[in-house]
């Protein structure tokens, strides 16, 4: 087993925090706004906890929401902000708490139910959330924001009661402006908006198929809920990128490019930079053919009018869903002798991204390399070429050979995954998906994730975590039917293949992150499961833009209801329905796993790594998390896949949970090494949030569990010293 932690010369550079004086206030002595402060650097200047006493740490308080699920696999993934003494974070099933953060006791909840029209959770989209927005007008307005389903909400941060002044009794609906073909897709937000003077900027969360909504990113304003402006990321006829699709109408169809990983606001400039996703569908574009601007990019936005400055495109034509998976940092580096104001992007590849904040010119080369677009796929065409940056190196593995399988499988196991690999298409990134399948190495939940990297202001190194897992992408055809002459058991099969397969499977039983819905009948009758069809819930997009009969078809062959299964379905097809159907359809989000459960690539599973933006060069990398089914055979240093961010202090110490080992721990940030852990009641997939109250700091994380087969949680828990 190779030791992964190793160090390498550091360049330290003293650089002055961006946008800093020394007149002005400490801005990384708080956490007042989700990724700490505005640059989004998860940096903390505070100094009580150290590299000598962060042993010492022991929990002060721990908040339980009383409201985990753990049959619907409920989360937390909230970043909480804390503010005048007060925290505000979200619970599993939405209801936004104001907590005293030196003590951790309830002050208010927010039942956000009544805000959708009834008080049934079930009846909206209880969407996973990663935090709120904070404004105030430096006197009495203080407001907290936050999205409830397909709602905006403005909550008062003293009371906890709804601003009904604020959009239509207190709440934005996240449809506005996306025109009418939006009119019953899903359409929600996990990341929390971002503030820019008095505009509430947001990006949404979108279905990833042939139904999802155009990713249009919007500012309103913060007293009234009035939008301001709208950026068209799919744009337009006249608009600049609407030649880049080759179908002059696919803005008309065409869903996705949404900013769905949030934003990161220069407040000086006033430019917001806001990454965005991968087109619909995300694995096939014989209906989206071109390069598919704005889909894939780095946009600097006017944050004051929405106009765009400049762009980068990560993906052109992408047909992986590699879209870039959280948002940007900005940092200040010195880069040939010169300070730069600079944003950087992790991503899902395991590339880094720097660009000058102005000009969008990168501080490093950037090669359009040729990339195989040798696809078997009908209809489909390829961009040939892909942007490479030549620094940093990538922080993850990028291919999956025969060295590459897990040495620790039993000789069955082992034979198991030769023979499967063998039979895909593999070797480099960017290869097609394919009718015999694909692998796909970092995977479709990267490495970078949503969490993002941290930065320290002072010498430019970003840290950055990662699970390093193949996935495989597989296709099939979709047979034409010469007649729709059907029976609800034929027209239900139908559908599910193409509307709910990707998800749960051929055989109902779930893939990935998405569970199982063979006992679907246990929890769900006919009623109850359309309805939850028609609002969906967390990862499962709303279904709402079908029609009755056809929620009514999928629901019999899911529920098993033989007694329906040769009623006629008869249903005429609109032009959206046959723009819809595919040639090919995505059969699943498959980890490449043995058919015991055990990964085919040999760890790490998940990775920490500091590279120094200032050169381009890696400091170093440790292994991050423990597998326990590994560990019980004595095999070290395996790594567990990971998701939520890190915190790195002044102090030289990084936090970080993330991982399915349900740990959280602190490391070393100059050497990666491992100074203190504690476990957790439920795995800490979130960001955690350092702060101070009184002359006390405390640092807090969010243990949600939920993912990764672990368990649902429902605290927040804070630790520090005694």
């Amino acid at each position: 087993m190779h030791n992964f932690r190793y160090t390498m010369s550091i360049s330290l550079f003293l650089l002055a925090s961006a946008g800093c004086n020394n007149d002005a206030p400490d801005q990384y002595a708080g956490w007042t706004m989700v990724n700490g402060n505005y640059t989004g650097n998860k940096y903390s200047s505070l100094t009580a906890i150290d590299t000598t006493n962060v042993q010492q740490l022991q929990v002060a308080w721990t908040y339980r929401t009383g409201d985990a699920d753990t049959a619907a696999h409920s989360q937390i993934q909230c970043n909480p902000i804390i503010v005048d003494g007060i925290m505000y974070a979200v619970s599993p099933q939405l209801k936004l708490l104001a907590l005293d953060a030196a003590t951790g006791v309830l002050k208010w909840a927010f039942l956000p139910y009544d805000t959708a029209g009834s008080d049934k959770k079930a009846n909206f989209n209880l969407n996973n959330n990663r935090g709120v927005a904070y404004w105030s007008d430096d006197k009495d307005d203080k407001r907290l924001f936050y999205t409830v389903g397909e709602f905006i909400c403005a909550v008062d941060a003293g009371t906890g009661k709804l601003i009904t002044a604020f959009g239509n009794e207190g709440k934005v609906d996240l449809h506005e402006g996306l025109g009418d073909r939006a009119a019953g897709l899903f359409v929600t937000a996990t990341s929390a908006p971002t503030i820019y003077k008095d505009l509430l900027l947001t990006g949404t969360r979108v279905s990833e198929g042939m139904d999802a909504a155009p990713g249009h990113i919007r500012a309103f304003d913060v007293r009234t809920g009035q939008m301001k402006w709208i950026f068209h990321t799919i744009p337009q006829p006249g608009e600049p990128g609407h030649e880049t699709w080759e179908d002059k109408d696919a803005w008309k169809m065409t869903g996705g490019a949404n900013n769905w990983m949030g934003m990161t606001i220069d407040q000086e400039r006033g430019i917001a930079y806001a990454p965005t996703g991968s087109a619909a569908m995300d694995f096939y574009g014989g209906k989206r053919l071109g390069a598919n601007l704005y889909a894939d990019c780095l946009l600097a936005l006017d944050a004051l009018t929405g106009k765009l400055r400049w762009h980068f495109q990560y993906i052109h034509h992408d047909t992986w869903d590699y879209d870039p998976s959280s948002a940007p940092v900005l940092l200040t580096v010195t880069h040939n002798e010169k300070k730069i104001d600079a944003v950087a992007q992790t991503t899902k590849t395991g590339f880094v991204f720097v660009f000058n904040r102005d000009t969008g010119e990168p501080l490093f080369p950037v090669v359009e390399t040729p990339v195989d677009t040798a696809t078997e796929l009908a209809g489909e065409r390829l961009w040939p070429t892909q942007p490479i940056p030549q620094k940093p190196a990538p922080f993850v593995r990028q291919s999956f050979l025969e060295k590459d399988i897990n040495p620790y499988l039993s000789e069955a196991e082992y034979e198991e995954v030769q023979t499967r690999l063998l039979s895909y298409r593999t070797g480099k990134m960017f290869m097609p998906g394919s009718l015999q399948g694909t692998v796909v190495l970092p995977g479709f939940d990267g490495g970078g994730e949503w969490g993002g990297p941290a930065v320290d202001p002072e010498t430019g190194i970003l840290y950055v975590n990662a699970s390093e897992m193949a996935w495989i992408l597989k296709m099939e055809e979709v047979k034409k039917k010469e007649s729709r002459n059907e029976n609800y058991l034929q027209a239900g099969q139908r559908l599910y293949q193409q509307h709910c397969t990707a998800c749960h499977g051929k055989d109902r039983k779930g893939g990935g992150n998405y569970p199982g819905i063979t006992n679907a009948y246990q929890k769900y009758d006919k009623a109850s499961l359309i309805e939850f069809m028609n609002n969906g819930r967390r990862m499962m997009p709303a279904f709402g833009h079908l029609k009755q009969e056809e929620k009514e078809a999928i629901v019999s062959v899911v529920l098993n209801l033989k007694n329906e299964y040769q009623r006629k379905f008869e249903i005429q097809q609109t032009a959206a329905d046959l723009f819809r159907q595919l040639p090919y359809r995505f059969t699943g989000y498959d980890k490449f796993l043995t058919k015991t459960g055990k990964p085919a690539l040999a760890p790490p599973w998940g990775t920490l790594t500091a590279i120094d933006l200032n050169t381009g060069e890696h400091v170093w990398k440790t292994v991050l998390g423990e597998d326990p089914v590994f560990k019980e055979q004595g095999v070290k240093e395996t790594g567990t896949e990971n998701y939520g961010g890190p915190v790195v202090t002044k102090t030289g110490l990084l936090f970080i949970a993330a991982t399915k080992d349900a740990k959280f721990r602190a490391f070393n940030k100059s050497n990666g090494r491992l100074l203190w852990e504690a476990s957790l009641p439920a795995a800490g997939f979130a960001t955690p949030a350092m702060y101070e109250v009184n002359g006390k700091q405390f640092i807090v994380i969010a243990c949600g569990g939920g993912k990764l087969g672990t368990a649902s949680g429902d605290a927040y828990v804070a630790f520090a010293l005694p």
